[in-house]
């Protein structure tokens, strides 16, 4: 783990663009968030990670339609352990496959549906950036030591 703007024992380290990327790409489950009008929305996804960007599929409806027509979306995905925990925003934009040589690609990623719902559509959210966060659970530091 390489600290950008923390010491070594801070309890929150900034991650580089690399190790995000190894983060995400060990993980399943994650948040998309966009807009709905003038709502935020926010929907569980399933994903894989496939040449830097992430891939979900999805059905006809609101999260596809909010994911492509909004210039940009958020995605997040987040694990702890008893010790410690990470988070990984990717800020981004969001298409939907069409291309037969597109969807060629994105079959080869092994990515499947977790619920047994029809899920046509591919959607490949390109990152414009990834930042993301290691953060080591302890206890509260004591105020009285805190300079003031």
């Amino acid at each position: 783990m390489v600290s950008v703007t923390a010491p070594d024992d801070a309890p929150i380290t900034v991650l580089s663009e690399e190790e995000s990327w190894d983060l995400l790409s060990g993980s399943a489950l994650g948040r998309l968030v966009t807009t709905v009008g003038d709502q935020l929305e926010i929907f569980p996804v399933n994903f894989v990670v496939q040449n830097r960007t992430l891939l979900f599929r999805t059905a006809e409806g609101t999260k596809l339609f909010a994911t492509v027509t909004n210039d940009q979306v958020l995605f997040e995905a987040d694990d702890h352990g008893l010790s410690e925990g990470w988070s990984v925003i990717v800020r981004g934009h969001g298409e939907v496959l069409h291309g037969a040589d597109e969807i060629a690609e994105a079959d080869q990623a092994g990515l499947y549906p977790w619920l047994a719902t029809v899920k046509l559509r591919y959607v490949r959210i390109t990152p414009t950036q990834v930042s993301g966060r290691r953060f080591v659970f302890g206890p509260e530091p004591d105020t009285g030591q805190l300079p003031g």
